[in-house]
């Protein structure tokens, strides 16, 4: 059986490294498909549609790969959060997250685009966030860490410091989740180690 080539269709450094961790070499083409276009409420269907547009947007450019197309966002309570506009907006996101949890839902879609068979699944990981000061949180957001994060913080950087515990997919927080892509992989007929370069 022929292994098609393992492409990323996101821009995400964090993914990236994620997929090299385990032995996966992607092929990066970032989508730069508009997200304002999708406007949904409710925050498994919002990533899983997202990552599937992401993907679709690059898919006619491979004819034999594996397209993983990932998004995720932040919610708390009933509302949904991707990444902070400006360094006011993540001051004041810090300000509520702060002392509270939240899900990280991150939907992901693999495209096979030699068998023409797609699988999308959504991961959710509780986060729990430490109580910060407002100075805490003033310096945090000035590294500028949090304007490229869904949910203004990222788990493998300065973010960490203020991330008390998580329930669930550790991996899934930075943006991928390692369990589910097994999972996928293996539901397309192939095996994780396949893709080992």
């Amino acid at each position: 059986m022929k292994i098609p080539q393992f492409v990323l269709a996101s821009a995400s450094v964090a993914r990236r490294r994620l997929l090299q961790t385990v032995g996966i070499e992607p092929i990066v083409c970032p989508s730069d498909f508009d997200e304002s276009q999708i406007q949904l409420n409710e925050p498994e269907e919002l990533v899983k549609t997202l990552a599937q547009c992401k993907a679709e947007t690059v898919i006619s450019q491979f004819p034999s790969a594996l397209v993983m197309g990932c998004d995720s966002v932040l919610a708390i309570g009933n509302d949904i959060y991707g990444k902070p506009a400006d360094a006011q907006e993540a001051i004041a996101r810090w300000q509520f997250m702060q002392g509270n949890f939240g899900d990280l839902y991150t939907g992901h879609i693999l495209i096979d685009t030699t068998k023409n068979q797609t699988v999308v699944k959504c991961q959710v990981t509780r986060v729990y966030f430490a109580k910060m000061s407002d100075r805490a949180i003033q310096a945090y957001v000035a590294t500028g860490e949090p304007l490229q994060c869904a949910g203004a913080f990222a788990l493998e950087g300065f973010g960490s410091l203020f991330v008390e515990k998580i329930a669930g997919c550790h991996s899934n927080v930075i943006g991928l989740s390692l369990p589910l892509l097994r999972q996928m992989i293996a539901e397309l007929g192939y095996e994780v180690t396949d893709f080992w370069k």
